[in-house]
């Protein structure tokens, strides 16, 4: 695939695989790796992965399945799409990043706020999703709708060009979130705005599949975020339309 290179794990040594094992013992977040770790790296800035293998699915391809697993009225960010983009408060004229676009639901949306003199970047990992999405764009008119082919540790986006990102349950899927994040604070204008919609990963709370499959809660997202560059706006803790996720805003510092 373009612009992507998938970085393989040697077989651990059985100190490492030891030192792994024993990770929540010694302290190690999840995540985490001891000194010596085989963990796949960034081939751009050497980043070790967080989450190795987070993409893997996605990169199976089928899109019709993708297609109906995440435009679903079982899907609760689907169901409450409008009442989302709603609190984004796209506007005419805006520059928004969909950073996983995935199928393209929520870029076609904003496409049609900013309208012609504004620009929506969707921005993918995978390409068989940024074909669909500009299959799609075509049909319906949008112009203003650009694909981008990003990497696991860039979002590919040029200096200044976006004045809001958005990231719909894709921040848990950043397996180089420390790079990506770089990039994102570079691609935004002074005063940018970031909006996170993702899991609540509450233990004894959350259900099993969050719990396995996202890798930090809220607060850790805003740790990351903060270390990045970017300051809380909103929290959204004030919500009573979704029950599984949350909706923050951030702004660039």
């Amino acid at each position: 695939m373009p612009h992507h290179l998938q970085v393989s794990a040697p077989p651990r040594s059985r100190l490492t695989l030891l030192l792994a094992l024993a990770g929540p013992a010694l302290g190690l977040a999840p995540g985490c790796e001891a000194p010596g770790s085989t963990l796949p790296r960034s081939p751009r800035t050497g980043e070790m992965s967080v989450r190795p293998g987070i993409n893997a699915e996605l990169k199976q391809g089928n899109i019709e399945l993708w297609v109906e697993r995440f435009e679903g009225e079982s899907r609760e960010v689907y169901q409450g799409r409008h009442r989302i983009v709603e609190m984004v408060g796209a506007g005419p004229g805006m520059r928004i990043a969909d950073v996983g676009a995935g199928t393209g639901f929520f870029a076609e949306m904003f496409a049609e706020r900013v309208g012609p003199q504004g620009r929506v970047y969707a921005v993918e990992i995978i390409p068989e999703f940024l074909e669909h999405i500009r299959t799609r764009a075509a049909s319906q008119g949008l112009d203003n709708l650009v694909t981008v082919l990003c990497t696991e540790d860039s979002v590919e986006l040029p200096p200044r060009s976006i004045d809001l990102a958005f990231i719909c349950d894709t921040y848990h899927h950043f397996e180089y979130p420390k790079s990506t994040l770089a990039t994102l604070h570079e691609a935004l204008a002074p005063g940018g705005e970031v909006i996170v919609v993702d899991f609540k990963r509450i233990p004894g709370v959350s259900r099993e599949w969050v719990v396995n499959h996202v890798r930090g809660g809220q607060d850790e997202v805003i740790e990351e975020m903060a270390s990045a560059g970017f300051e809380v706006v909103s929290r959204g803790d004030d919500l009573d339309f979704l029950n599984e996720n949350y909706v923050m805003r951030l702004r660039r510092r």
